[in-house]
Order: C-alpha cells, then sequence, then structure tokens
C-alpha cells in the first residue's frame, strides 16, 4: 500500500512545494486548503501528472467541524496517513504595531496558526497510535511548518510571532508524547521564503538580502522547504526527534 500524506495549505505556496516534493517521493496526498476544489484544480492536477493520487479536502483547520470533516475524508478514502504536515497557516490581516493590534486580528490568527494545528494534530496522533499498537511495522511522522518568526521578534505582526513560538512548543510536546509509539516529530523553521504572502514586502526582502541579512544571499523557494520534509519523511533523521530543521539560507547564524 502507498503512503499517504495529509498536508494542510498544501495546494500552494509553501505547501505546494512540500506537496510535490512528496509526490515525488511516491506518496498519495490528502490536500487541504479554504479554497473550493475548483480554485485548487490546477494545482492538484500538476501534483497528479507527479503520478500520486490525490484527494482534495477542503476546510479551515481554525474550525473544529471543518478539522473532523478533513480528517474523515481523507482516512475514508485512503484508510491510513503516514505523514501529517501542519503547513496551513496566516498573516494578520492587518500589520498593527503591538500597541494597536485588535483582539480580532489576533485570535483569527492563533486560532489558524495554533489551535487548530494542535487539535488536528491530536486527532491524527491517536489514530497513528492506534495503528502502530495494533501494527509495530507502520510507518508516520508529524511534522510542523513554523518560521522564523518563532524566535524573531517583529512588534508589527505580534499574534503572527506568538502564534509561531506557540507552534514550536507544540512541536516538542507531541515529539515527547509520540515517542512511546516511536513516531517522531519535527519542525521545520522556514526563513524567507517566496509565496503569496511574502510578495507583498518583496522590495523590503529584496533590499534586505543585498544588506546581508542572510548568509545565502537570495529568497528561500518552497521547493527548497519540500526537500527538506521529504528528507525527513523518508527516515534520513532517525533519532532526531523533536529537532528543528532551520530552512532560512543561515539568516540566524549569530555574527560577529
Amino acid at each position: 500500500m502507498k503512503k499517504t500524506a495529509l498536508i494542510t495549505g498544501g495546494s500552494r505556496g509553501i505547501g505546494f512545494g512540500i506537496a510535490k516534493a512528496l509526490a515525488n517521493e511516491g506518496y498519495n496526498l490528502a490536500i487541504n486548503g479554504v479554497r473550493d476544489e475548483e480554485g485548487a484544480a490546477e494545482a492538484l492536477d500538476e501534483l497528479r501528472q507527479l503520478g500520486a493520487e490525490v484527494l482534495y479536502c477542503q476546510g479551515n483547520i481554525a474550525v473544529e467541524s471543518d478539522r473532523e470533516a478533513i480528517v474523515e475524508k481523507a482516512y475514508s478514502v485512503f484508510g491510513q496517513i503516514n505523514v501529517l504536515v501542519n503547513n496551513a497557516g496566516i498573516a494578520p490581516r492587518q500589520r498593527l504595531d503591538i500597541l494597536e493590534t485588535t483582539i480580532e486580528n489576533y485570535q483569527e490568527v492563533v486560532k489558524t496558526n495554533m489551535e487548530g494545528p494542535f487539535f488536528l494534530t491530536q486527532a491524527i496522533a491517536k489514530r497513528m497510535a492506534h495503528a502502530k499498537e495494533n501494527n509495530h511495522a507502520f510507518d508516520a511522522a508529524i511534522i510542523f511548518v513554523t518560521s522564523i518568526s518563532a524566535t524573531v521578534a517583529s512588534i508589527n505582526r505580534g499574534e503572527y510571532c506568538i502564534s509561531k513560538a506557540g507552534l514550536a512548543m507544540t512541536n516538542l510536546l507531541f515529539a515527547v508524547r509520540m515517542a512511546e509509539y516511536n513516531i517522531p516529530v519535527f519542525e521545520i523553521r522556514p526563513g524567507i521564503i517566496a509565496t503569496d504572502m511574502t510578495s507583498k514586502v518583496q522590495e523590503k526582502y529584496d533590499n534586505l538580502f543585498q544588506s546581508g541579512i542572510a548568509l545565502q544571499p537570495r529568497w528561500g523557494t518552497p521547493e527548497d522547504v519540500g526537500k527538506a520534509v521529504a528528507s525527513l519523511t523518508r527516515g534520513d533523521f532517525p533519532y532526531s526527534t523533536g529537532q528543528v530543521i532551520g530552512v532560512d539560507g543561515g539568516m540566524l547564524i549569530d555574527r560577529l
């Protein structure tokens, strides 16, 4: 039986880069997104052309009933999920200073970026644990895609930083909890990646790259992140559960 990966936010940006990488690794794909299936059709077709069986699971991970529907649909079609990639996330609708941001801004970002992945992982981790108890050969992994904003403070989008810092702790918590089942859990921490989200501030980051913000002076790509995820799912890091894999071009290395 081919392995199956569920990727939230998998039809665009970083998630799509991850989906392509896992399609090339031979996975069937359950792709989650908030757009209707017609809106994601081009991306889904591209994944199918790579040889993957692709199921689209529309839903907002911030909504409990949507999370339940996503999980039920994926399991009803594929029977199992071997890899969960918690990638979906949003930026605040308004970039506001932390002295000015609103409860609405804060709650929307935290529910999508932290609460949603936590409870989606809870639901799927239970099923993974049950599968492992019944079949020790069952292979599984959980991956959280966070951001350098988990440790780098941006006061004009504090809610985003808080959500990513919380997700980094979520990685550690599930790594501890799933260890008894020999199911590894990892965090991928991207830097400045060229996506729809960052296109609005391209000039700002172009200038920062020119001034040396990263050791590798270029934008990261969704494909860079996808390669890291593929390596983790292959089992290339068999003794590293709970660890953080930086995909940031050396941006966070302290320098004198």
